[in-house]
């Protein structure tokens, strides 16, 4: 592919303009077999946080290897632009040059619709001894609040308020580093573990972070670091150590592969019943999915170091998920193995521990024909023969994927809108399942639907399960 500058705009992501976004409409023709190979994009959790991380290198470019083409790659690339940061995309790497930071104040217009800039906090503290960060936006799934973050760079020196909407972060007295410290988290918080490890790596003296979260991404923020000059270990355990070093250089650097889009497509497989395979992938990362998808009944086959292949089962069995911290069944697979559990045999039991608002996407699956109940962070999942198609809504990025999975598997054609959720975390998904096979497309709006379709103007009530 020819070399090109950056375009901080949407165009970066498989998506158009912002209003394009909110009217575009997937289309999914659902009973197509699937069948071939997929290959799966860098992780989008390590590409935020890693583009973040280029802030703390003062020398010339580092280069990015692997950056999937999402929404909120561009999001994140505009709000470095914004604090002066030079970028350039080649292909599928990304070219981040931060030797002349120009402002310590991310605008509050871009960090509102992207809860990952928040990173950028603790780059810019370490760098610049100040910085200035809206609390961040994103998908509404739950609090998360920054807490964690602030106590974490108060215990390193900094002084931190927050003031009107904005987190100010300034070191304190004469010192222009920030000091080395002890620092327990009350949860092993991925955005704050992350937040501090880059901190810390221009601390003077060593941190510690202990209850960290043991996430890969964590792992390979620390490895990126490492290739800059930090001294890190720990990553990827509950402990991290990190001691401060002057500055960092440049690297080339390859982020892993997504393991969420990664186990996505081994659902898809699952839910439709065909044989798929997927590269480059890390099957340790998936282990908690595998788990579970051989816990239904279907197979997961490592036919190379990197390459994984699923063979479903005749039918599914029902089975309980409760979502945890790494090494635990991840949160962002929640809502794609739900789609999968609603044609299983039987009662499942899925209890969401992380985010308190991840079951929005139920009433979207019931007004497909699930038969879902909640329960407070519980959702009862009575298995059904058949799903139908329906007009739907995504609620948030992981809904979105549970959405197209339901459609792929149900009876007819579903069309779902909010795809501007689904933008932010695959990398041309439709491209990639119609050529497994998958008979969807996505259409500007409702209006260019092949036959009239009748959107309900309010999402349907979940049924709820009385208290015990």
């Amino acid at each position: 592919m020819e070399d090109r500058p950056i375009t901080l705009s949407p165009s970066l992501s498989n998506t158009h303009s912002s209003s394009e976004e909110d009217k575009a409409v997937l289309q999914v023709s659902g009973g197509a077999s699937l069948h071939g190979h997929v290959g799966i994009s860098g992780a989008k959790n390590s590409a935020l946080v890693i583009m973040a991380g280029a802030l703390l290198c003062s020398s010339q470019d580092c280069r990015i290897r692997n950056v999937p083409a999402l929404a909120d790659v561009t999001r994140m690339g505009e709000i470095l632009s914004a604090l002066g940061v030079k970028l350039e995309r080649q292909g599928d790497s990304l070219l981040v040059n931060a030797s002349h930071i120009a402002q310590s104040k991310a605008p509050y217009e871009l960090v509102s619709q992207l809860r990952a800039s928040f990173f950028v906090i603790g780059p810019l503290l370490a760098r610049l001894g100040v910085a200035k960060i809206p609390l961040p936006g994103g998908c509404a799934i739950g609090a998360r609040p920054v807490a964690l973050h602030v106590r974490g760079l108060q215990a390193m020196g900094a002084d931190v308020q927050i003031d009107h909407g904005i987190v100010n972060a300034h070191l304190r007295g004469r010192n222009k580093r920030l000091q080395g410290a002890k620092i327990y988290l009350d949860y092993p918080s991925v955005g704050a573990t992350e937040t501090l490890m880059m901190a810390a790596t221009l601390a003077e003296g060593e941190t510690t972070i202990e209850n960290a979260a043991q996430e890969p991404e964590v792992a390979d923020l620390a490895n990126f670091c490492r290739a800059m000059g930090a001294k890190i270990r720990g990553a990827g355990t509950n402990t991290i150590t990190i001691v401060g070093v002057p500055s960092l250089h440049t690297t080339d650097y390859a982020i892993i592969p997504d393991r969420v889009e990664a186990g996505t497509f081994l659902i898809a497989g699952a839910i439709t019943h065909s044989e798929i395979s997927l590269s480059p992938v890390i099957p340790d990362h998936l282990t908690a999915v595998i788990a579970k998808l051989h816990a239904i009944g279907a197979q997961v086959i490592e036919d190379a170091p990197n390459r994984l292949r699923i063979l479903p089962g005749y039918r599914h069995l029902a089975t309980d998920i409760e979502t945890l911290p790494y090494p635990g069944f991840p949160t962002d697979m929640q809502a794609p193995f739900m789609a999968l559990l609603t044609l299983s045999d039987g009662d499942s039991v899925i209890t969401e521990t992380v985010f308190e608002n991840r079951l929005r996407h139920v009433a979207e699956l019931t007004r497909m024909g699930a038969d879902i109940r909640v329960k407070g962070t519980h959702a009862i999942v009575r298995g059904v023969p058949m799903l139908s198609g329906a007009p739907v809504v995504a609620t948030d990025l992981r809904a979105s994927a549970a959405l197209v999975l339901a459609g792929l598997a149900a009876r007819g054609t579903t069309v779902i809108q909010g795809l501007q959720h689904l933008d932010r975390g695959y990398e041309n998904l439709e491209l990639k399942l119609q050529k497994l096979g998958a008979n969807l497309k996505r259409l500007p709006s409702v209006e260019h639907l092949e036959s009239p379709l009748i959107v309900p103007e309010t999402t349907i009530a979940v049924p709820v399960a009385e208290p015990s």
